[in-house]
């Protein structure tokens, strides 16, 4: 197979892609075998004329295969993004700590490798999990051990889903591939704006479970990680707590996939003296403008029929030396409630598979850094995260969350009570100034990137978009030091991966993290 790139219209068939193949190669209909999208974007340099360029693989004859790639300006060779895994033997079942998109596709990898893991996860399976967060939105009723950060799927199941995966190789390829068939929508392989959806994802983990069931893992939910026993520089046991019982589990493996919300767990690997480092992140708020609105800021007035739920990515560099960008950007989605802990207010964005929801929302962040943290611990990151959902929590005594409109924001006006953007949050929202719940150089540094965000995007400064608060887990505050096997540089057979440690951000750079440790774990016990 070979590739090469073509431009279709929006809403194109696969009549349209064959045209535009054979105005770019001197190949006729007859000739061609099969094709395939690799890869495909939406080209907005002509907003008169929105179009996708496409890179496309296509088979031909041998012969006319390599007389086309001599061409070598338009047609390229296909890379292969096979991944394959090779059988193990494992004298102890290597153990996995959550599952989140990291632990999964770690312990799918490990399963497929005939090791069957056993994984722990502090949260319940995902449909009890769905229940408890609809419990949380509708009753405030919080349960500190399963809700959007912790239980099947990790905080990803309450995503938007988005898959940012840049160049394509075959770990990511192997990833989306599991995706698909679990029932993710098979545009994912190669559109640029990949998503699943929240209403998809609950499904699709299910299925990756069973799957690492069929080959033998053990799922143990509803079981947190309380301590680690070390022997000789060697882990040597991991203790569990299930409805209030200890349980020790031997072991000489275990993939610490723990995401960046599992605080306790951190303090209790701090108390074990394992080697970690503070390191930056990004904080801030929800900013919502309805979809049409954005819909038309991105391309035009005359979008063509069809098109999908625009997006968009924001950064700017300021004076101060601060970055303020756009985050998980949900386009049609909502803001959700996103808290952990009792007594704090966390925000984060989802979307379903349609992307219809009335508004768009984006977290814009501020970067921090250690300077910021007020402490020289490693865990102090997490100390202001708390600091800031405390602060927006006691405002309102709730959970529901402080906004303010943009127009307000910007004028530094105290908010009235009236949104010209409806508040998507679902436990409701009470009108508050950000600088009430955050500090002066995050609301100053906002400001700021918003008059930037406005020259290059005019009209994103809309006086009656919204503003909600406070988005701290944009990732862990935390790295937990390892080498380049993937193990803990103090304690042989732990291996820290993932967003928690802090070695990805996203869906796939977790799962990615995840899939190569347990590839470097069967490189061991691989059968000679």
């Amino acid at each position: 197979m070979i590739k090469t790139d073509i431009t279709v219209p929006i809403g194109y068939k696969a009549e349209d892609i064959k045209l535009a193949l054979m105005q770019s190669l001197p190949i006729s209909e007859g000739e061609i075998c099969d094709l395939s999208i690799l890869r495909r974007r939406i080209d907005l340099k002509d907003k008169s004329n929105i179009v996708y360029k496409m890179t496309v693989g296509v088979a031909l004859s041998a012969e006319r295969e390599a007389g086309l790639l001599k061409m070598r300006k338009k047609v390229f060779a296909v890379d292969d993004y096979t991944l394959s895994v090779e059988k193990a033997s494992f004298a102890v079942r290597p153990i996995v700590v959550g599952f989140g998109p990291c632990g999964m596709f770690a312990a799918l990898t490990l399963a497929e490798a005939g090791a069957k893991p056993v994984i722990i996860e502090r949260g319940l399976p995902v449909d009890e999990r769905c229940r408890k967060v609809d419990l949380f939105k509708k009753l405030s009723i919080l349960d500190p051990e399963c809700n959007v950060q912790f239980g099947e799927g990790g905080a990803g199941t309450y995503s938007d889903g988005k898959l940012k995966y840049g160049a394509m190789d075959k770990y990511k390829m192997k990833i989306l591939g599991e995706l698909v068939d679990a029932g993710a929508n098979g545009e994912i392989l190669f559109s640029d704006t990949a998503h699943v959806g929240t209403d998809k994802l609950s499904d699709i983990v299910k299925k990756i479970r069973e799957k690492i069931i069929s080959l033998g893992g053990e799922f143990i939910f509803s079981a947190k990680l309380v301590d680690i026993e070390i022997k000789n520089e060697r882990i040597s046991s991991i203790t569990y707590i299930k409805g209030g019982e200890e349980t020790i589990l031997e072991c000489d493996e275990v993939i610490l996939a723990i995401g960046h919300s599992a605080r306790d767990t951190f303090k209790m690997l701090e108390d074990k003296k394992i080697p970690m480092t503070a390191r930056g992140f990004g904080i801030g708020v929800r900013i919502e403008h309805p979809r049409e609105y954005i819909n038309n800021l991105v391309y035009g007035d005359n979008a063509p029929s069809g098109i999908e739920t625009a997006s968009y990515h924001l950064v700017t560099h300021l004076p101060s030396g601060r970055s303020v960008y756009s985050f998980c950007m949900c386009p049609g989605g909502t803001v959700v409630p996103a808290a952990s802990e009792e007594g704090g207010i966390v925000t984060n964005g989802m979307s379903e598979f349609l992307r219809d929801g009335d508004n768009s929302n984006a977290a814009f962040l501020v970067s921090v850094t250690p300077d910021d943290f007020g402490s020289e611990s490693p865990l102090a990151g997490f100390d202001l995260q708390q600091r800031i959902e405390n602060k927006a929590f006691d405002l309102t005594s709730s959970y529901k969350a402080p906004a303010i409109s943009m127009g307000d924001f910007m004028e530094r006006n105290s908010p009235g009570g009236i949104f010209g953007v409806k508040p998507s949050y679902p436990m409701g929202v009470e009108p508050f100034r950000a600088e009430e719940y955050l500090p002066s150089y995050i609301t100053d540094s906002l400001r700021e990137a918003i008059i930037d965000f406005d020259n290059w995007m005019p009209g994103f400064n809309l006086p009656d978009a919204t503003l909600t608060g406070p988005e701290t887990r944009t990732t862990s505050p935390v790295r937990i030091l390892r080498n380049d096997g993937y193990e803990s540089v103090a304690v042989r057979g732990l291996y820290p991966v993932g967003e928690g440690a802090g070695y990805s951000g996203g869906i796939i750079s977790s799962a990615v993290d995840g899939l190569k440790c347990s590839l470097a774990l069967i490189n061991k016990h691989k059968i000679i």
